[in-house]
């Protein structure tokens, strides 16, 4: 056979193998495929409710000094800076806490009701009344939480049946302490009696009420920061400052640890205020 013969017939060969895939190829694409059902849609079921945007477990507690015409309020919760947006105070006027499932505007609101005269039980149902309750599916009215107490040691505290539990508040003699996400009803009956049974300033007193609080179990979640005020006309440290104490640990494993050694460091001497009248 000569060459061109040889190479004729390879090329024939290759273009059979060619044309024979090219022809199953072809088959393959056109074979038709087997018939699908219709696509099962899931069936829509109830929208979750949207979960709170954080937690808000907080107590704290309200108290007043006959003696000296001081007021104050201290407040614990495993929140960051938690006394940014809790307490609220004006010398002359009254303190105010706002917590649970808050609205801090309810803490201006409250005083200026306080300056006007009104009386601590109907500030409290005048605010809750007037809240639009502007996100009520996730940040509900409901769940609020409010204390207010008058110049005169005159308070009333309002828990909402959505506060998260244990969620309550109790009043004393000349105190209020109220909280929510707490271990129980033990940690405001510590917090009274740890403020009505201890001797020395206001601000020993209200620090107190706090390790009161945490003994008897605190914040169910734990420590994260603390605060404390305690206001009076002209008494603070400067001329016309009414601050005559104001304390924030921000961020620490134990706030009140930290508040107390604050505390104590300060009523070692305890600076006075540049106003002759004032007398604390």
């Amino acid at each position: 056979m000569s060459i061109i013969n040889r190479r004729s017939r390879a090329i024939a060969t290759g273009l059979s193998a060619f044309s024979l895939a090219v022809c199953v190829l072809t088959a393959q694409a056109i074979t038709p495929r087997p018939a699908q059902g219709p696509v099962q849609q899931p069936v829509p079921g109830p929208s979750p409710r949207p979960a709170p945007p954080w937690d808000t477990g907080t107590f704290s507690i309200l108290g007043y000094d006959p003696e000296t015409g001081e007021l104050g309020a201290a407040v614990q919760s495993r929140v960051f800076s938690v006394g940014n947006g809790v307490l609220w105070a004006d010398a002359n006027v009254g303190v105010v806490a706002t917590q649970a499932i808050v609205d801090v505007g309810y803490g201006p609101k409250a005083l200026e009701l306080l300056r006007r005269g009104e009386k601590p039980a109907d500030i409290i149902k005048q605010v809750w009344d007037a809240d639009p309750d502007p996100l009520p599916e996730n940040w509900t009215k409901q769940g609020r939480q409010f204390a207010v107490m008058n110049a005169k040691g005159e308070y009333a505290a309002f828990t909402g049946a959505k506060a998260t539990e244990w969620a309550g508040h109790k009043g004393g003699r000349f105190c209020t302490a109220q909280g929510n996400i707490l271990a129980g009803p033990q940690v405001v009956d510590n917090m009274l009696r740890a403020f009505e049974s201890t001797k020395g300033h206001l601000s020993q007193r209200l620090v107190a009420a706090l390790e009161g609080g945490q003994a008897g179990g605190g914040d169910k979640r734990g420590q994260q920061s603390a605060a404390l005020v305690i206001v009076k006309k002209n008494c603070g440290v400067w001329l016309h400052n009414d601050t005559v104490l104001h304390l924030q640990v921000d961020d620490n494993p134990e706030p009140i640890k930290e508040l107390r050694r604050i505390v104590d460091k300060w009523n070692e001497r305890r600076p006075k205020s540049v106003t002759p009248a004032c007398t604390s």
